[in-house]
């Protein structure tokens, strides 16, 4: 009995320790069974995109999508917490995905004569020294002799047209006008679904058991490549191409089934956001600039025009013309001085001023253009009259002026775009479009030394009131009365004005309608002070002499009331009907001229009224009406 209760005492530990191991063993065969299960399903959860599926969202942003649905494998993360792990995701392949495109889109600062000019100035000056200013983005475009460009980018390009403006001014507002229905929106979707499958088909390939469907694939991504080398537009595309959609959405729906290269998906889909952001961005560049192109071309019908008054100049007979010499130089008269390459674009000036004049007797212009244009000009004010009143046409290019530049120069343009600090919590951009002096204008003083007084006219502008009040202006000494635009300081521009002495707080002034006192320009040797700072200045053409008229005229400009000339029509979608009828004159400043077919529709009525619309030349050259 005693051995028999030793030996039974001995083997139960052994049995409770047999028992332990064999719980043990079966512990880690379980586990290593449920792992691999585990892992699998969550590694098939994670490639269910939906992202791909739909087809809304394969075309508009796959990258997004794809990388949405694979956060599903990170477990334990709130809603909130997945939405930032998305974006971190986004954020850590978004360099990577577009960094040619950032780079191109990075801005520079730029030193120009010692000067450098960053890419915003502030909009006015701050009354609190410690207050943060908003910052300036000029540009200038010289309107006739082509684009004398200082491009300032903002940080980045998106579909937003504010900063869309900043880079290409007005183009983004005439695109937002005219845009048109997408004709090839069917051929995208066969494009992003033909790269969602080519993404998946290499992994589908190498599954052994899955031949039939990598054959369907294969099948499908063929059919959907010769599609696409024959059509480019959805007019081209074949009936059944809805049904071969459908076909391509279940094979695609069937790989993602399966685990796939996540390597593989992800070089192809960085394919596909590189050449949507490329050709996207190559467009949108290559439309601005046949933009532009159509802005300073001019267009074939006034080419025309201009053409044939020529060679009608010369086959005319010579008429004996009555002597004018006195009327042209008698000061007791109206004189108006415009600057112009464009026969339609003078005529019209001086058939709207001379339309609304209470007596058009006194009334003298004298047209100042170029050898190219003289003698087109010449003949068409020859064959058109304008009540009483004398026209004169100049070859600046033949005037016998000593020491001076003769080569004509129409007014400079800036485009200025800022922040608007009205509402900081807010704040918008703005562009405005100025227009400064060339230098064509300072030879005035030399060209009509008997005057003492004169109206320049830009010939963009369509008067609707007499302007005869402003023959009779006390100007207080002042020497160029003109029409002030306070939205834009000269503390905006001070970047390009750099430490010369200047009233930060004065209001920009606008060329259009400006009265100028020759008397006083000759006192104070204004065209001498010009000449000066142009010298000091190496910023490019357009860009020294608007800077260099900026400061020329400091302390003499006389501010003609808001209600003599109203400017934006040639930019300006928004501006008030009621303001436009009430304005004496109308600046058509910007690119959209009203003789162009860029012109804002809703503007161009005003100009076209003051259009000749009988001369024979106009619908020979088919002149639009």
């Amino acid at each position: 009995m005693k051995s028999g209760g030793v030996g039974g005492g001995g083997n139960a530990p052994t049995k409770r320790r047999w028992r332990g191991l064999v719980l043990g063993v079966l512990g880690l065969v379980l586990l290593s069974m449920l792992v691999p299960l585990v892992f699998l399903l969550g590694f098939h959860n994670g490639f269910q995109s939906p992202g791909f599926v739909s087809e809304q969202s394969s075309a508009s942003n796959p990258i997004r999508g794809y990388i949405k649905d694979s956060s599903r494998d990170t477990p334990d993360l709130s809603e909130g917490d997945q939405s930032r792990h998305v974006d971190d995701l986004v954020r850590r392949l978004a360099p990577t995905l577009s960094k040619d495109i950032f780079k191109k889109s990075k801005p520079k600062e730029e030193t120009i004569g010692g000067v450098t000019v960053h890419d915003d100035v502030p909009r006015k000056a701050s009354p609190a020294p410690a207050k943060k200013v908003p910052r300036v983005s000029p540009t200038i475009n010289t309107r006739a002799d082509g684009p004398t460009h200082i491009t300032k980018n903002p940080k980045y390009v998106d579909e937003s047209g504010k900063q869309c403006e900043l880079k290409y001014g007005s183009f983004c507002l005439w695109r937002q006008e005219h845009k048109e229905e997408m004709k090839d929106s069917m051929v995208k979707k066969l494009k992003d679904k033909l790269f969602v499958a080519r993404a998946y088909y290499p992994t589908i390939a190498k599954l052994p058991a899955q031949d039939k469907l990598s054959r369907e694939m294969k099948q499908n991504i063929q059919e959907f490549e010769r599609i696409l080398s024959e059509t480019s537009t959805d007019a081209d595309l074949p009936s059944q191409v809805q049904k071969k959609l459908q076909k391509m959405d279940a094979v695609i729906a069937r790989a993602k089934s399966f685990p796939v290269d996540c390597n593989n998906v992800d070089k192809k889909l960085r394919q596909i956001f590189d050449m949507t952001e490329d050709e996207a961005n190559f467009h949108m560049r290559q439309s601005s600039f046949l933009y532009q192109l159509a802005v300073q071309t001019m267009p074939k019908s006034l080419h025309c025009l201009s053409m044939r008054l020529t060679v009608d100049y010369f086959k005319s007979p010579s008429d004996v013309e009555l002597s004018l010499t006195e009327k042209y130089m008698d000061p007791a008269l109206q004189h108006y001085v415009i600057f112009s390459k464009n026969v339609l674009a003078s005529s019209a000036v001086i058939n709207s001023t001379v339309m609304h004049a209470k007596e058009s007797v006194n009334q003298v212009f004298h047209v100042l253009t170029n050898g190219q244009n003289y003698y087109a000009m010449k003949q068409w004010f020859i064959r058109n009259t304008y009540k009483e009143a004398t026209v004169r046409v100049l070859n600046i290019e033949a005037l016998n002026l000593e020491n001076q530049n003769l080569e004509l120069s129409l007014p400079v343009e800036f485009r200025v775009s800022f922040h608007s600090v009205d509402n900081p919590p807010v704040a918008q951009m703005r562009t405005e479009y100025l227009s400064t002096f060339s230098h064509s204008h300072y030879l005035l003083p030399q060209i009509f030394q008997n005057l003492k007084r004169v109206v320049v006219l830009d010939d963009d502008v369509i008067v609707q009131q007499d302007l005869s009040a402003l023959w009779s202006l006390n100007m207080g000494g002042k020497v160029n009365g003109a029409v002030q635009m306070c939205s834009v300081r000269l503390n905006l521009l001070k970047s390009y004005l750099g430490e010369r002495s200047f009233d930060k707080n004065s209001c920009v002034w606008m060329s259009g309608l400006n009265v100028i006192d020759l008397d006083k320009w000759r006192e104070v040797d204004l065209t001498e002070t010009y000449g000066r700072l142009l010298k000091e200045l190496s910023m490019g053409e357009g860009l020294s002499e608007a800077v260099a008229s900026l400061l020329s005229f400091q302390d003499l400009i006389y501010v003609l009331d808001d209600a003599w000339a109203l400017s934006g029509l040639g930019y300006d979608y928004g501006l008030d009907i009621k303001a436009i009828k009430r304005a004496a004159v109308l600046h058509y400043n910007g690119n959209m001229k009203p003789w162009l077919d860029l012109g804002i529709p809703k503007y161009r009525h005003y100009w076209k009224n003051f259009r000749n619309q009988e001369d024979q030349f106009l619908s020979e050259c088919n002149v639009s009406p």
